[in-house]
């Protein structure tokens, strides 16, 4: 099959960047299994396992589909009418009331439901790519992934937990000085910051924690923080909002929306089992399997079928308004 996979953004993610690093290694795992893959992508893209295409911005997408395309895998809404055969992945959070094309896929049972929808597939990665898990040495501090600037991921909360608990927190995704809020300065030295930190840096952050702190305060679409921590054998503590109570079961962490509580989980941090926990992120959330996944809305769609029986539409009074966390 030739397949077209479409997304605006320059591959591959070297440091921040979670719908850049999935379609990566779906396309990866999709050349694998003897699939023809094109990456229709941002300037400055480069692959080794795939053709690549640079996007005009100026120019339609339809005009720059290769000829030969099968299917088309676009990971934002277009707008656009598409001779192909394709399908779109939404990857984060809509608009109240927007709509969206009938062949769509959502990244969570909790994202499709949100949408009026039951497509989605779960993102996975190629767990080859990052570095062994290392079950027995931890050291005495806990971690927070994300784009700290972001509101909605709740460092604040992270920061509050860790000191309610007397742990430390190491943030990867931010910077103890912070412009893009107004001014923030975070003089807590219980706190560590590490920037947009990828690679083996983070991997051996990630690798020497004791578990995530994942507050967040809005519905988590899916959150690779979760399986990326997970895959290291870091239990996650977080909010029981979005995709969090389908990723996160009671082996794997524990939920709540009162830092007492959560705080009170994290000091009984030994009661999860590392090596469970990362066997579960292995097995469940994993490359080849949302590549099937995949494969299987690809060919429903090219027997003449749709993903979905009706439009998918944000459904506003399924959102909630206000998050807790006290």
């Amino acid at each position: 099959m030739n397949i077209t996979i479409v997304n605006p953004s320059k591959i591959p993610a070297l440091l921040y960047g979670g719908t850049e690093r999935v379609i990566w290694y779906l396309g990866k795992e999709l050349a694998k299994m003897g699939h023809n893959i094109t990456f229709l992508v941002g300037e400055g893209s480069s692959c080794g396992f795939a053709d690549v295409k640079i996007l005009n911005p100026n120019e339609s997408f339809d005009s720059q589909i290769p000829k030969e395309t099968d299917i088309v895998h676009f990971n934002f809404p277009v707008k656009e009418n598409i001779s192909k055969p394709y399908i779109t992945t939404i990857h984060g959070n809509s608009s109240p009331g927007q709509q969206f094309d009938l062949n769509t896929v959502f990244v969570s049972q909790n994202h499709a439901q949100r949408h009026g929808s039951e497509s989605f597939v779960y993102n996975g990665l190629d767990w080859d790519d990052y570095s062994k898990p290392d079950f027995v040495k931890t050291n005495e501090y806990f971690h927070f992934l994300a784009n700290a600037a972001w509101r909605v991921k709740n460092l604040k909360g992270a920061m509050l937990v860790c000191n309610k608990a007397r742990k430390r927190l190491e943030v990867l995704g931010g910077y103890r000085l912070n412009l893009k809020m107004g001014f923030r300065f975070t003089l807590n030295p219980k706190v560590g910051f590490h920037g947009m930190v990828g690679g083996n840096k983070k991997f051996n952050l990630l690798k020497g924690s004791r578990g995530l702190i994942f507050p967040v305060l809005w519905d988590e679409p899916f959150g690779l923080a979760i399986t990326e921590s997970m895959y290291f054998g870091c239990p996650v503590f977080g909010t029981p909002y979005g995709s969090l109570p389908e990723l996160v079961n009671e082996n794997s962490g524990f939920l709540s929306s009162n830092s007492d509580d959560l705080a009170d989980a994290i000091k009984n941090v030994n009661y999860f089992k590392r090596k469970m926990i990362s066997q579960y992120a292995v097995d469940e959330f994993n490359s080849r399997k949302m590549a099937l996944r995949y494969l299987e809305k690809y060919e429903k769609v090219l027997s003449g079928n749709t993903l979905n029986q009706t439009k998918p539409v944000y459904l506003h009074q399924m959102h909630r308004s206000v998050y807790k966390f006290d």
